[in-house]
């Protein structure tokens, strides 16, 4: 159920990546709203995951996840360039994550 309730609050954190680059500074209201309580359920899910994960290992993987997936969105629906730079960054994220959650099981 941890993980469930992690992947719950990466969707969520990565909507908080989306709409505050939309709120532009905190001067679009209904941006800024989003972006505050997006934050709010990212939060809320992130501290039931870390009933179970370590707070170390479970919020890197928390904001880990959510970069890459801010990457991947911004590349596939916001028209941001994916440069080869880019691309070896999210892999070398992915790598850490995986090697977090191996150490974590351990």
């Amino acid at each position: 159920m941890s993980w469930l309730y992690l992947g719950v609050a990466v969707v969520f954190e990565i909507a908080v990546g989306i709409a505050a680059g939309k709120a532009r500074g905190f001067t679009h209201l209904g941006w800024t709203l989003a972006t505050l309580a997006s934050g709010a359920v990212a939060t809320v899910f992130l501290s039931r995951a870390l009933l179970t994960f370590d707070v170390g290992v479970g919020y890197a993987l928390w904001t880990s996840l959510a970069g890459v997936g801010i990457v991947v969105i911004g590349a596939l629906f916001l028209s941001q360039r994916l440069t080869w730079r880019k691309l070896l960054g999210v892999a070398v994220v992915i790598t850490g994550v995986v090697g977090l959650n191996l150490a974590g099981a351990a």
